[in-house]
């Protein structure tokens, strides 16, 4: 994908705790930017975990990840990922995320994540209430 499909982005700086003894980022931090990113999407269009675990007894479980590594990313870089919904089951959600260079056209990394809802009493799937689909159907790509 190119930047200009996503809507969103979040900003990151690399530190010094994230990068390994080859000097680029260790490769499980990428999951971190990912989680991160897609948390401060959720934030964005207002929906807050917390209160939708509180009212519903349901909240996500991460059921697939899967990081593409394209480019090293170096210590004290300034990235941004993007983040967008590709997939709406019924009972789950696809991301698409990928790491760009600030700014830039410049990819570093791609990525996939799927969550799906889960009754916290039971841990099994359920499907999306409507208000929840509702809200993330206007940021289907």
């Amino acid at each position: 994908m190119a930047r200009q499909d996503f809507r969103f982005f979040f900003p990151f700086r690399v530190r010094y705790s994230e990068i390994d003894g080859q000097g680029v980022v260790f490769n499980a931090h990428y999951l971190t930017y990912f989680d991160t990113t897609i948390t401060e999407f959720f934030r964005q269009l207002g929906f807050r975990s917390q209160d939708y675990l509180a009212e519903t007894g349901n909240d996500f479980h991460l059921v697939k990840s899967l990081v593409n590594y394209e480019a090293p990313i170096r210590f004290d870089a300034e990235i941004e990922v993007g983040c967008r919904v590709s997939n709406i089951g019924r009972t789950s959600m696809t991301f698409q995320l990928e790491i760009f260079a600030k700014g830039e056209e410049r990819r570093y990394s791609s990525g996939e994540v799927i969550w799906v809802n889960t009754d916290q009493s039971t841990h099994k799937s359920t499907p999306l209430d409507d208000d929840t689909r509702a809200l993330f159907m206007p940021e289907l790509a």
